[in-house]
């Protein structure tokens, strides 16, 4: 079996004998803590979808109505972006509330500010109503749930790779990567719900509001659910005995910082093609007028499906060939894909559909195993932080600007700007797994 993320052995990992004394004390089965994962992040992604998709169904109508259509969503797209720009300064801020007070403490607060910042903006006035202060309010919400999201870490992603065995990893990797298909699901839904039973100008005026209410509830069950795993006498001890406890982020850096861009771009050709099938297609789908949004959210919801098999698959390959072949894999897939991506996004309907379908097959196939990259490269007493601020850049340089870039040299230079995002994405992908290789050899 190829050498995987999680088969390297670094300085502080514990021997087999030190897991197997973990295992016995620390009783907190990989399974359980797979569950609280998929809970958790649903309740973030779908906070996140529904803002994206309200980028190209909603914002540029109702908080940019001077622009164009085309304009409208580039500003929305922009704004899009705050949240990942965001998310660093949220991580180390809450890490810094952890070493005060208590993991429950900051998961609290984040969730609460996550489902608080998105109900927030269901009760937006327009610009109509207000002028630039709606858009400031919109900007300044938008910040808030990066800074929220940065600080929901809760560090099971780690503790789920280290307690795991070996031949296992890449399938439980998976299951906590399942949240994203499922979060845009549900927001896509709802979205398609709305949209086709309310008249336009029901949908524009307060139709569109609701998912941005359901928001705040889906985080409140997300907290409980974490919480009742996190706060446990079993799972604390799990973490203290891995060392998974938040250090200071200068110390991490100065140790290990070179991974946090190893691992952010290892995983660069997932994260890049993750908005590429998710929202800028309903942009530039519907922007060209060559289907409905309810068609392409109908395929969307299909696509979604598509990449929970595809996450899935990802589980059982990896096991067998390793998760840094996976990966190399999938970033190659994504690569022929992104020669065919222009063709297809640009042609009819059922060029489209398939741009959609086989590209969320694609996106779960490669994010199924992206997580590997974010919780292995690390010391175990660096692990806690550095997982958390290697996803966090990992979401900004490869999906934080995704929709505005593709979407605005789209529209300048045509599709060919997509296949080239793609292509970089695919290079980098491949360059961070060799030199994470070469990394490995010499220690």
């Amino acid at each position: 079996m190829s050498t995987t993320f999680e088969d390297q052995r670094e300085p502080g990992d514990f021997s087999h004998e030190d897991i197997g004394r973990i295992h016995a004390q620390a009783k907190v089965a990989p399974g359980e803590i797979a569950i609280g994962v998929v809970i958790g992040r649903t309740s973030e992604y779908f906070d996140f979808f529904v803002f994206g998709i309200a980028c190209v169904l909603v914002f540029p109508t109702v908080f940019f109505p001077f622009e164009s259509r085309l304009d409208g969503m580039l500003l929305s797209f922009a704004i899009f972006s705050l949240a990942f720009i965001a998310r660093p300064f949220g991580t180390t801020l809450f890490m810094t509330a952890q070493r005060r007070w208590s993991r429950g403490t900051k998961l609290t607060i984040a969730l609460f500010l996550l489902g608080s910042a998105t109900a927030g903006m269901a009760f937006l006035p327009g610009y109509g109503v207000i002028g630039s202060w709606a858009i400031g309010l919109l900007a300044f919400f938008r910040f808030l749930q990066g800074i929220a999201l940065g600080g929901s870490w809760d560090g099971l992603p780690s503790l789920l790779a280290l307690n795991t065995p070996p031949e296992r990893r890449g399938w439980y990797a998976m299951l906590g990567q399942l949240s994203a298909p499922i979060g845009f699901m549900i927001a896509s839904a709802l979205f398609l719900f709305l949209h086709a039973e309310l008249a336009q100008d029901d949908f524009i005026d307060w139709g569109w509001r609701y998912p941005f209410f359901v928001a705040f509830a889906i985080n409140v069950v997300a907290l409980f659910a974490r919480l009742r795993l996190v706060v446990t006498e079993e799972y604390t001890r799990a973490m203290e005995e891995r060392e998974l406890e938040p250090i200071g982020i200068i110390p991490m850096i100065e140790r290990q910082g070179y991974n946090i861009f190893v691992g952010a771009f290892a995983a660069l050709a997932s994260y890049a093609l993750f908005h590429l099938v998710s929202i800028f297609p309903l942009s530039w789908i519907t922007l060209g007028t060559t289907q409905s949004v309810n068609e392409v959210l109908a395929v969307q919801i299909v696509g979604a499906v598509a990449g929970i098999f595809g996450i899935i698959a990802s589980g059982i390959v990896a096991d067998r060939i390793g998760r840094r072949t996976t990966l190399g894999t999938a970033a190659a897939l994504i690569g022929v894909f992104a020669l065919f991506a222009p063709w297809l996004l640009g042609g009819g309907k059922a060029a489209q559909d398939a741009f959609i379908l086989i590209g969320f097959l694609l996106l779960g196939f490669s994010y199924g195993q992206a997580a590997g990259s974010v919780t292995s490269n690390f010391e175990i007493h660096l692990r806690y932080t550095g997982a958390a601020l290697t996803s966090d850049f990992a979401w900004l340089i490869g999906a934080g600007f995704a929709p505005l870039v593709a979407l605005g040299l789209s529209a300048r230079f045509g599709l060919v700007a997509v296949s080239v995002y793609l292509l970089s994405g695919v290079a980098c992908t491949l360059l961070a797994l060799r030199v994470n290789r070469a990394l490995a050899a010499k220690e």
